[in-house]
């Protein structure tokens, strides 16, 4: 069964948690051991730009972007999800009081006075840039290529094959948690009742309501591990040894070797002007 998103056909199946979106694009339609090595490097050039990059920031992110709109992805869906990143970006804010001289500005909190420097702040702003351009570019990636082809694309780039296999079981039990804690909370739901008076609210105190939760998670971390050790046990019956079995992958054509090499010349061409700035 299918279901119609966006102007799009989805699988019924397919899981909230699950970035990749199925579209007929040239993004989608490339190679998907090109595309890792592409994101791969987009990601390393954005890490090695030096700070305060301004207009080398500004091209990759064009061609980022457009990278988006080519593959159909919805520029809206991209920006959306990276902002996931952000909260973690906030581990650098630290710069902005800690840098040196010159001082910005010096802001009074109550007696202390908390002085705000000017290379601090442009370190944390292009630690935030870089970081939501890498995010961009790991989007582009797993919205536009299938978990299981990913998996394929690191063995044959010569990824450890333990590394992909840890990196395939997380993504499964992933699914696995996330099933499990909809089930407790549909339980939950279902044996909980409903006040018919106005204003009151369901549930006792805070600490009953922590008890609760705690035990849900207690629950969850038993019912999870019960269910992964059968499903190891399924995996292990079956013949898995650790390696991910699938078809060969085709050779890579002409085209496919013009793409890897167009894309690091773009990606080396916009390092070279980061550092010339």
């Amino acid at each position: 069964m299918i279901s119609r998103r966006g102007g799009h056909f989805l699988p019924m199946h397919a899981h909230f948690l699950d970035p990749y979106r199925p579209r007929v694009s040239p993004v989608h339609g490339l190679d998907p051991r090109i595309k890792l090595v592409l994101a791969i490097a987009g990601i390393l050039a954005t890490a090695l730009m030096p700070n305060g990059a301004w207009a080398a920031y500004l091209l990759l992110f064009a061609v980022v972007l457009s990278m988006v709109i080519v593959s159909d992805l919805g520029v809206r869906y991209v920006l959306g999800r990276s902002t996931l990143a952000f909260p973690f970006v906030l581990a650098a804010l630290p710069l902005i009081v800690t840098a040196g001289p010159p001082l910005l500005a010096v802001v009074p909190l109550g007696p202390w006075s908390v002085p705000l420097s000017q290379d601090g702040l442009a370190r944390f702003s292009s630690i935030a840039v870089k970081s939501w351009i890498s995010v961009l570019v790991a989007l582009v990636l797993s919205a536009s290529t299938s978990f299981p082809d990913l998996l394929f694309a690191m063995r044959a780039v010569r990824v450890p094959r333990l590394l992909v296999a840890i990196f395939g079981l997380m993504w499964r039990y992933l699914f696995v948690l996330v099933d499990e804690v909809l089930r407790l909370t549909r339980a939950r739901a279902s044996r909980s009742g409903e006040s018919g008076e106005p204003g009151r609210r369901i549930g006792g105190s805070i600490a009953w309501r922590a008890r609760v939760t705690g035990g849900m998670a207690g629950n969850l971390f038993l019912r999870a591990l019960e269910r992964g050790d059968r499903i190891y046990l399924a995996m292990a019956a079956r013949g898995y040894d650790g390696e991910v079995r699938h078809f060969p992958l085709p050779p890579l054509a002409a085209r496919h070797w013009l793409t890897l090499a167009a894309g690091l010349a773009v990606l080396m061409l916009v390092l070279l002007i980061a550092v010339q700035l």
